[in-house]
């Protein structure tokens, strides 16, 4: 009989963080949701921060929901995260202040002021990583202008999860896959860009030794072990960009033809590859060359995705009326189709604030039919998000010179059925949409191969296809979304 284990998968999201534990036989996974806890930043001094003590306390909260439960005897941990966020340790190895967010403002105008110094071009010829303002660089960029005390006494910068993986274990390890979306790292030599640093006058020693997914962090220190009451269990690197994860989930046997859909509060879509494609169309297209697995990029494009709907909820509920995702999906299949476009990428709509107010100004500067109705907006960002992919698709095969057939959707947002439909239609290509909890399976997939229990990253995308259910969607109405294609591409290259 094969060895039972159970891997305890941390997954932190923009809104939210989990404890999933996976038992595994040898076959397949199932996971058990053992903890459950809101990642709300904090406003505070006018920055917006990442309550970080809170989080470490939900981590710890997270294994004693398995003490409690009978499940102890975990045999391994590992923890994912959001991209380009970090803390700033000082000599003494304490941290200097609360991790910035990656949508404070404190980096408006940082494009500007990089340029002065080195041009877009080299930035991303030495990075491979496309322009967004929250961005490492800037983040740190906006530092050093600002005179920030806690960069100047920092001795080492660790990302999110390695932060976290360093609380827990008292190592200081900076993992493969979260460098990558920096825009500090070089993807095709896999070091720190250290000419691009010195050119910004930004540090060049700050950084903690690079360990790659599969590799063992450390152990649970004595002190948090015996607090709750466990062994002193082994932290692994996964891929602990959480998008990594994710991708590393995605349950394929043919990678050529491979084009994927992370869908959650971002939509991260893309292909994977042996080695970064850094060409001046995959820049025109701002296509990112991330790490994977096994050292392979993600090549792949940022798309604003739920935020929008989860902002705009957020704005009903401000003005007094609770709606959940299912009423809104069902209002959006009422609404007329085609008559509201928005490009989800414009700048607007990249803030927390007033969601549907800046979609009917959107549409209104634009010279369209305003949506009025909660079902109309819904529609509107739906079929806009649709559009959205298939032009990153035809983008991403216009730069690979690739053909792709099938486009797979995982994480949460494949609950909402009515956008994978949509993505067939306006893509003109199956979509298969599973499994859900895709950056918790990925986080555990990686926790297998690093302790012998699973092969190989092959080997573990057919566990996952063994494991959980994947929905078909088939396109329908081409001709009427060939149309409209048409005339969302009109409004938003206005």
């Amino acid at each position: 009989m094969s060895k039972i284990y159970k891997f305890l998968a941390f997954d932190f999201g923009a809104s939210s963080g989990r404890a999933m534990l996976a038992t595994f036989d040898g076959t397949k996974i199932t996971l058990e949701e053992k903890h459950r806890f809101p990642n709300d930043p904090v406003v505070m001094n006018g920055g917006f921060y990442w309550d970080v003590m809170r989080l470490f306390h939900e981590i710890k909260q997270g294994i004693l929901a398995c003490v409690n439960s009978g499940d102890k005897d975990i045999d391994c941990i590992g923890i994912d995260t959001w991209g380009v966020d970090y803390g700033l340790l000082d000599k003494n190895d304490k941290l200097l202040s609360n991790p910035y967010h990656y949508r404070d403002t404190r980096t408006d105008g940082m494009y500007e002021e990089a340029f002065k110094h080195i041009s877009k071009e080299e930035i991303y010829n030495s990075t491979g990583i496309a322009f967004n303002w929250f961005n490492t660089l800037f983040q740190l960029l906006s530092a050093k202008l600002s005179n920030d005390v806690a960069l100047e006494n920092a001795k080492t910068l660790l990302f999110m999860p390695d932060l976290f993986n360093f609380l827990l274990t008292g190592e200081k390890r900076c993992e493969y896959t979260i460098a990558s979306t920096s825009q500090m790292f070089d993807s095709k030599t896999h070091t720190w860009a250290v000419d691009l640093l010195k050119k910004l006058d930004l540090p060049t020693d700050i950084f903690a030794p690079m360990i790659y997914p599969g590799e063992k962090v450390g152990v649970l220190l004595p002190e948090i072990a015996e607090e709750l009451g466990v062994g002193q269990i082994p932290v692994m690197a996964v891929a602990s960009h959480d998008t990594g994860s994710a991708v590393a989930s995605v349950p394929v046997t043919d990678h050529d033809d491979f084009i994927y859909i992370s869908s959650g509060t971002w939509s991260l879509m893309g292909v994977e590859l042996k080695a970064p494609n850094i060409t001046p169309d995959a820049l025109k297209y701002n296509f990112t060359n991330e790490g994977g697995v096994n050292k392979t990029i993600r090549f792949l494009k940022n798309i604003m995705g739920l935020w929008l709907i989860q902002e705009s909820r957020r704005q009903w509920k401000r003005e007094g009326e609770e709606l959940g995702f299912n009423d809104l999906e069902q209002m959006a299949n009422d609404a007329a189709p085609f008559e509201s476009f928005i490009d989800p990428d414009y700048p607007a709509f990249q803030t927390p604030g007033n969601m549907p107010k800046r979609i009917k100004e959107y549409c209104q500067k634009t010279g369209q039919k305003v949506p009025e109705t909660k079902g109309e907006i819904i529609r509107c960002i739906a079929q806009s998000l649709a559009f959205k992919y298939r032009q990153t698709v035809e983008g991403m095969e216009d730069v690979t010179h690739n053909k792709y057939s099938v486009i797979n959707i995982v994480g949460g947002g494949i609950k909402d059925k009515m956008i994978c439909q949509f993505t067939a239609n306006a893509t003109k290509r199956i979509v298969n949409a599973g499994p859900v909890e895709a950056t918790s399976i990925g986080n555990v997939i990686v926790q297998g191969i690093g302790m012998g229990a699973i092969k190989d990253l092959k080997e573990g995308r057919q566990i996952v296809k063994n494991s959980f259910d994947i929905t078909e969607y088939k396109p329908q109405d081409s001709d009427a979304w060939d149309k409209a294609y048409e005339q969302w591409k009109k409004i938003v290259t206005a």
